[in-house]
């Protein structure tokens, strides 16, 4: 079974699945309905064939009373009571009957059809005594006694009985019929419709399923094509069949989804002529730059011997010369980046040797505390390591305050690098922002010497390293944390990149 085959069998079993709400709500109506309509039908039936049979056995006893019981002698004797309940017995089969009379008082003589069965213990004495109860006759009650009946369980077989009393003397007849076939007959039609509600079921799920099928495939169809979009396969289309609302709504998704790969393609041209914009332009600017640069390296050696006047405006030149040859250089830099470019060139090194190396190029190591341990070898691209480093420390010598502690540690398969600085820290409101391009903390100082590149671009290359840094206040309130983590293997990023730097010249931080 495929992939696909089961996890939309598994999709479907989900108890927040869609299709096994509907199925389930189907059958539960279903359900209710159905059973609700065998009750009712069960109870109807019931009372239907339990009073056709009790009519008909209370109508016939009382015609037989009216006509052997009330014909007997004042004082029968016990073979009279016996033959004329023999006789009331055969002339209707199907209950049997049992006639009491006194000879004298509280001697009382009993006649049965069959003693077997039908005896006057099987009599309840509620029964019993509504049928001896003379009442009193008035205008709503015309006579002394009345046919009373209950229907009672002996051994576990339903009975009807019944009982009524000679007026103006005369024997007490009662009457026992069996209601085990209208039972059976009962238990037959309940089972019947136990069997309906069974089959009413099955079909309800069938029919929900159906349903669903019908319903919920569109919207699944819908849902894996939401997907693709959200995936960035923005060519994904539905094919729209129908005038009902899910082919409605397939035609919005169509035509949303053809607005949003007309404006990805927009942003994403507008986006890649900016990008060769800048990188033209910086490219156009270095040879222009590289004359300047000359200049103003003549003017600086110069400057000690011109005119006080002028000095002062030709080293103002040469600062501001070489902020822009920085400038130029980060937005190539940068440029790299956007357009995926930039690749990284690995080697072996010790990472104490290159962090020594970085701050002993830039004349730091008097205003840097190092502690790292030799022998610590990493791979990893030496060049943008020293870039990242030299932005880090850089930016908390600048904005930070000596001394600047650099910790080299490693952390399992990690190497991390700590840069730690004793200055006011960095303000809340600014720590999300340390890393986003050409931002700077003070809006009253837009020119400073920095470009507010050099951290993002310490970032991107901690990012193609397949590491990150984060930036915090330090706990104790004194000075602001950067903590540098790379793998202290890239190689497999090498393997899955490809390719080599296009650059190899040195790039100096540029702290923001």
């Amino acid at each position: 079974m495929s992939y696909a085959v089961k996890r939309s069998l598994l999709a479907g079993l989900r108890w927040t699945s869609l299709r096994l709400r509907l199925v389930v709500v189907f059958a539960l109506v279903a359900l209710t309905a159905a059973v609700s309509a065998s009750g009712i039908a069960y109870w109807l039936n019931r009372e239907a064939v339990l009073t056709r049979t009790q009519d008909s056995a209370l109508g016939d006893f009382r015609q037989e009373m009216q006509g052997r019981a009330a014909s007997l002698p004042l004082h029968p004797t016990r073979d009279d009571l016996q033959n004329a309940a023999v006789q009331m017995a055969s002339s209707s089969p199907g209950y049997s009957v049992l006639l009491v009379d006194e000879r004298d008082t509280g001697k009382p003589i009993v006649g049965n059809s069959d003693l077997d069965t039908f005896t006057l213990d099987n009599v309840p004495l509620s029964l019993q005594k509504a049928v001896n109860k003379r009442q009193p006759v008035e205008a709503g009650n015309k006579y002394e006694y009345h046919l009373f009946w209950q229907r009672t369980s002996i051994r576990g077989t339903p009975y009807l009985v019944g009982g009524t009393k000679i007026i103006g003397g005369g024997p007490t007849g009662y009457m026992l019929k069996s209601l085990d076939q209208e039972r059976q007959d009962l238990n037959s039609l309940a089972w019947s419709l136990g069997i309906a509600t069974g089959l009413a079921l099955i079909g309800s799920a069938l029919l929900a399923q159906a349903a669903a099928t019908t319903v919920l495939r569109p919207v699944q169809r819908l849902g894996d094509a939401a997907r693709k979009l959200g995936e960035g396969k923005l060519d994904t289309r539905l094919v729209v069949s129908g005038t009902d609302e899910l082919a409605d709504l397939s035609r919005t998704f169509n035509r949303t989804a053809s607005s949003l790969e007309k404006r990805v393609a927009d942003m994403s041209a507008r986006d890649e002529a900016s990008r060769r914009f800048v990188a033209d332009m910086s490219h156009e600017l270095r040879t222009p730059l590289t004359a300047l640069t000359a200049v103003t390296e003549v003017l600086e050696d110069e400057a000690d011997s011109l005119d006080p006047m002028i000095a002062p405006a030709v080293r103002l030149v040469v600062s501001e010369t070489r902020r822009l040859n920085d400038l130029v250089e980060n937005l190539m830099e940068v440029t790299r980046f956007d357009a995926g470019t930039a690749r990284l060139v690995l080697d072996t090194v010790d990472v104490a040797d290159q962090v020594t190396a970085c701050i002993d190029v830039r004349a730091w190591l008097d205003a840097v505390d190092l502690d790292a341990e030799r022998g610590m070898m990493v791979r990893l691209d030496p060049r943008r390591l020293d870039v990242i480093l030299a932005n880090l420390i850089g930016n908390a010598l600048k904005h930070g305050g000596s001394p600047v502690r650099v910790t080299v540690r490693t952390e399992g398969d990690q190497l991390v690098i700590e840069v730690r600085d004793h200055g006011p820290g960095i303000p809340e409101d600014v720590l999300p922002h340390v890393f986003d391009r050409f931002y700077k903390a003070s809006a009253s100082r837009p020119r400073s010497e920095g470009s507010g590149l050099g951290l993002s671009i310490a970032m991107e290359n901690a990012h193609i390293h397949g590491g990150d840094i984060t930036a915090a206040n330090s706990p104790d309130g004194d000075g602001a944390v950067f903590v540098l983590r790379l793998p202290r293997d890239a190689e497999q990023l090498t393997r899955s990149g490809g390719g080599h730097d296009a650059g190899d010249r040195d790039e100096e931080g540029d702290a923001t």
